[in-house]
């Protein structure tokens, strides 16, 4: 499955009892450092344990991610879980057996070599010997380092690895408690943030004489321009909070602001530049808006300061680099701050859970002793967190004489994907900044490509261009706070590129699919395009202007993850109605295959969503408060069929699901919403008010 070869997360956390312990008769504890964000990572990675060790997979038990327990494997992003914390874990359970058939054949007096494992039982030679994994685990010396010297099995000998099971985490969330929301520690108080209404606005009043008379009890906490309310009474604190504007003063102070710095255009060249005077070409620019997470449940934390020692309660997808910014804005060691992973209700990237958790340890410190509850309001929770980034993206091609792509020139704008707590050396909580204006970044880059890159995700085509070039330049001008969002540039790249080859398909008066075919020597995109458009009857018999399209895409997720080509089929009369989609995936080995279909197809509906409805509107450089009646999302009426396939060898190791779909279904979408209307859409979202401006342009 994935070979000996060390993983970054073993390098890192090379101690096998930090991965695998024996504490608990008849059950094995697995620790990783990537965290439940209800992509049911969980599950996958218990039936990769259970696997290696020869177990039923109910007797593996995942350990909430922990900064005193866990491995640090960094940020729970970029659909790596799988192939870093999975592949950690079968490294550390093959040791783990080993090291415990060996003690077993010390005991025995017997080569380790005679011995198998049932079940956690130990047999010799088919026979029970009545030793097991439990009682032989103090003979195990778990500091030894994992060495990667323990071969893993062999994917014919997986029993729970390709079986679709349930999420381990889904029968506590269906009763209650489940949640980080649900929560609740002795003597804790909830609070509420009063947040600054844009960047760096400076607190200049507050009337706590009029916040007392109307809500007696509300202790009032200020340190700079960071303001919070506490009280025994949740509803109280609520409502206080919500009347804010009625005791609270804000105002802008000038040249506070600075845009932070960038590195500047970077530019990629593939390929030499062959222009042909005179030949066929076009020249277009996609946009995307700003895009909220938008997650139904608010970002809430909890905190704890309790004899010199801080402890925090998060659903951040990284609790590591947490715990060394809270540490850092609070004047402390990181030993002394403990950050405990509890699941929210729903994570796309960098939402407000990070600010959350430093507001719950700022309180926490100025009420030292007592515990506190941040709960951030639906309105906060939509326009006060990092936002997706606004896009850009032009494209100049010009084809040959032949009906081919003869240069290809993307130029990318955006703003930051990557502020995430820690990144660039810069705290990038919202909090810090209240506390000391001076915390605002001063210079910010995109991801680097090892990462996959943030603004450059999937700025290069997959297709074989013979001149290919590729400019990205960041936009720090706005004050708008921004940082990751589910699949990062890939989302509007993907829709850009594949709109392009639409409109180049047109011009050489070629299918879009055969067009596609003539590009492109990747074999798995190849495959993927065709089980998509055979699953949808492509072309379809649907004449293009009518009212009623069929839309292609297809795409790499970071040109080195999973493969995946979306068919959509709209509607546009009044507005663009999606409804169906085929999808294609490759994502090589499947540990789960239900969980990777729920993967894609939730990607699918949530780039369905951000498609057709989502955008935040911004005024004079300031995002206002806003709540699900200004911020529309797919409704569950609006959810079209959805049929996937996969076409996976699983020889091939397995790729992350989670963000294939949001570029290839945008396009499909999109150039599905072009055909059907008979002219060109190229900015997100597709909504009304964009339809009406693009049938009056036209």
């Amino acid at each position: 499955m994935i070979g000996n070869a060390l993983p970054k997360s073993i390098q890192d956390n090379p101690e096998l009892g930090r991965w695998i312990s024996l504490d608990r008769a008849g059950v094995v504890a697995v620790s990783s450092g990537k965290v439940e964000l209800g992509q049911g990572i969980l599950t996958a990675l218990a039936q990769i344990a259970a696997d290696e060790l020869a177990l039923g997979p109910e007797r593996i038990v995942l350990m909430p991610a922990d900064t005193d327990r866990s491995p640090d494997e960094g940020i729970t992003a970029g659909s790596q879980s799988v192939e870093v914390s999975g592949a950690s874990i079968r490294l550390a359970a093959a040791q783990a057996q080993a090291a415990l058939l060996q003690a077993a054949a010390a005991r025995l007096g017997v080569d380790a070599g005679s011995l198998s494992c049932v079940d956690g039982g130990v047999h010799l030679d088919g026979e029970a010997t009545g030793l097991d994994f439990w009682s032989l685990a103090p003979d195990v010396d778990w500091r030894q380092h994992v060495t990667g010297d323990v071969p893993v099995k062999r994917v014919g000998d997986y029993a729970a690895v390709g079986e679709s099971r349930p999420r381990i985490d889904m029968a506590q969330k269906r009763s209650g408690g489940g949640f980080i929301h649900d929560l609740a520690l002795p003597n804790m108080l909830h609070v509420r943030v009063v947040r600054q209404p844009f960047r760096l606005a400076r607190l200049v009043e507050v009337d706590e004489a009029w916040l007392q008379r109307r809500f007696p009890g509300i202790q009032v906490l200020r340190k700079q321009d960071f303001l919070a309310l506490a009280a025994e009474d949740e509803f109280a604190v609520h409502v206080a909070h919500s009347e804010a504007e009625k005791f609270v003063r804000w105002e802008k102070v000038p040249g506070l602001w600075q845009p932070a710095t960038t590195s500047g255009e970077k530019r990629t060249v593939l390929g030499a530049a062959a222009p042909a005077a005179g030949s066929a070409s076009i020249s277009a620019r996609y946009s995307r808006a700003h895009i909220a997470h938008a997650s139904i449940g608010p970002s809430c934390a909890l905190a704890h300061f309790d004899a010199g020692r801080l402890t925090v309660w998060s659903h951040s997808q990284g609790i590591f680099p947490l715990r060394g910014q809270i540490a850092r804005c609070l004047g402390l060691d990181p030993s002394l701050v403990r950050v405990i992973h509890a699941h929210g209700s729903g994570c796309y990237g960098h939402n407000g859970a990070d600010d959350a958790a430093l507001d719950a340890a700022i309180v926490a410190m100025e009420l030292s002793g007592r515990a506190v509850r941040v709960q951030w309001s639906r309105q906060d929770e939509l326009a006060r967190g990092p936002l997706g980034a606004a896009m850009s993206a032009e494209v100049d091609a010009e084809l040959d004489g032949a009906g081919r792509v003869a240069s290809w020139k993307i130029s990318v704008t955006s703003e930051p994907h990557a502020q995430r707590p820690g990144f660039g050396g810069h705290v990038n909580l919202s909090s810090a900044e209240a506390l000391d204006a001076t915390r605002l970044p001063g210079k910010v880059d995109d991801l680097p490509d090892a990462a996959g890159g943030g603004a450059a995700r999937n700025a290069v085509a997959i297709y074989d261009f013979p001149a290919h070039q590729v400019a990205v330049r960041l936009n720090t001008q706005s004050r708008i706070r921004t940082s990751s969002l589910r699949s990062l540039g890939a989302h509007l790249n993907v829709f850009a590129i594949e709109s392009a080859m639409d409109e180049l398909a047109d011009l050489a008066g070629v299918d879009p699919l055969d067009f596609r075919l003539r590009h492109l020597s990747d074999d798995r995109c190849r495959a993927v395009l065709l089980g998509a458009a055979e699953m949808s009857g492509w072309p379809g018999n649907h004449p293009a202007g009518e009212g009623r399209a069929l839309g292609i895409a297809a795409a790499r997720y970071k040109n080195k993850g999973a493969w995946l080509a979306a068919v959509a089929e709209v509607a546009v009369d009044e507005e663009v109605r999606l409804e169906r989609l085929w999808l294609c995936a490759d994502v090589g080995l499947l540990v789960n295959p239900e969980g990777a279909r729920s993967q894609i197809e939730g990607g699918a509906i949530q780039a369905a969503s951000w498609t057709l409805k989502e955008e935040v509107k911004v005024e004079d450089d300031r995002v206002p408060d806003f709540d699900w009646s200004g911020y529309p999302i797919l409704r569950f009426s609006e959810i079209p069929e959805i049929e996937t396939r996969f076409v996976s060898d699983p020889a091939n190791p397995p790729l992350g699901a989670g963000e294939a779909s949001q570029g290839p279904v945008a396009a499909a979408i999109g150039n599905a919403a072009s055909r059907a209307l008979g002219l060109r859409m190229r900015d997100l979202p597709l909504t009304r008010e964009r339809l009406v401006d693009a049938l009056m342009s036209a």
